[in-house]
């Protein structure tokens, strides 16, 4: 089968096409054909060993995929597709079947035209009436907001700031924050503000204009879903007994700890676990009409490497798209 692959870490020009051999399902596991994928941040910070963030982290990084060159020379975490084949044991899906999900994290895998996941795994069928372009990326974003966001425990009636609101992350950080009744602010620059208001943002800033650390308002949790900010630049604008709660940053991993000790203010660490059941939830929300994933670009799979440039520049709006099956639509005939 033909997939992206990458044999050294660097720029995006390292990626290219190879033949693979297809995946064969094991007795639990479902084979997809993949109409769709995502074009992540994690995916290409893993392409170029995190080097933005820092030689410990890339050192680390290196550890984790591989010293020299990656282990796994397939990216791609979430997709979109059609059941292909199934394993014996297989019950919950068909062949036929169309369905979205995201692989584990450490293991990739989607950028190419077949994939195996088992089937108690993060995988659902599609929300009717989505097509494979829509489908694929909801689960990047969405399980990433709903992890951080569950680590402050219920948000019903608290003061909640979205920083970096426009993005993968941020938009679904936005609606999900507002789908659990918090009263919700969101940052980003003013080409924006009606995309994330349309989201359900309650308020509104554009840091290029005002700084909301400055400003005198305060929240009870900040969720900076672009990984830019510092726990001890914002904590004065927590409130007691607040959460900050970060995407990204080595730092974030010692005020995890510290905060969990001292202190009235807590920095949560950012891992989002994430299951199958918030894959059906996500699923739910978007068929209620109370979800909705926002994609920026969509791009041929030909033109990988022109994606993962645009990802790379961190001004995307929503999510990055690639169409596997060269159907610009990629509309499920369902």
């Amino acid at each position: 089968m033909r997939a992206v692959v990458y044999d050294k870490y660097g720029p995006p020009e390292v990626l290219h096409f190879a033949e693979v051999p297809r995946p064969v399902p094991k007795d639990d596991e479902v084979l997809v054909k993949v109409h769709a994928v995502g074009v992540t941040r994690a995916d290409c910070e893993t392409r170029a060993a995190n080097r933005r963030s820092g030689l410990f982290i890339s050192v680390l990084s290196r550890l984790v995929f591989g010293v020299r060159r990656p282990r796994q020379p397939i990216l791609g975490i979430e997709f979109a597709g059609e059941v292909a084949g199934l394993g014996k044991d297989v019950s919950e899906f068909a062949v036929g079947d169309h369905v979205f999900g995201t692989t584990a994290f450490f293991r990739f895998g989607a950028w190419a035209e077949f994939i195996c996941l088992p089937q108690d795994g993060r995988i659902a069928h599609m929300p009717a009436g989505l097509s494979f372009g829509q489908a694929a990326p909801t689960c990047d974003g969405g399980l990433n907001a709903l992890g951080c966001l569950r680590l402050a425990g219920p948000l019903e009636g608290r003061r909640v700031l979205v920083y970096g609101a426009s993005g993968a992350i941020g938009t679904a950080g936005v609606q999900l924050a507002k789908y659990f009744g918090a009263d919700v602010t969101a940052v980003c620059k003013a080409k924006h503000h009606e995309l994330v208001r349309s989201l359900g943002a309650d308020r509104v800033i554009d840091y290029t204009q005002e700084d909301f650390i400055r400003n005198g308002e305060t929240y009870d949790v900040i969720f900076d879903a672009v990984g830019k900010l510092s726990f001890r630049r914002c904590r004065g604008s927590l409130n007691p007994g607040g959460f900050f709660l970060p995407t990204d940053g080595p730092m974030n991993a010692f005020w995890a700890l510290w905060t969990s000790r001292f202190g009235n203010k807590r920095v949560m660490p950012p891992i989002a676990r994430s299951t199958k059941e918030d894959v059906l939830l996500l699923m739910e929300l978007i068929e209620a009409g109370k979800y909705r994933v926002v994609i920026d670009r969509t791009y041929s799979f030909e033109d990988v490497v022109e994606a993962a440039r645009y990802v790379d520049t961190a001004q995307k709006t929503g999510n990055v798209v690639l169409s596997i099956t060269g159907d610009p639509g990629m509309r499920s005939p369902r």
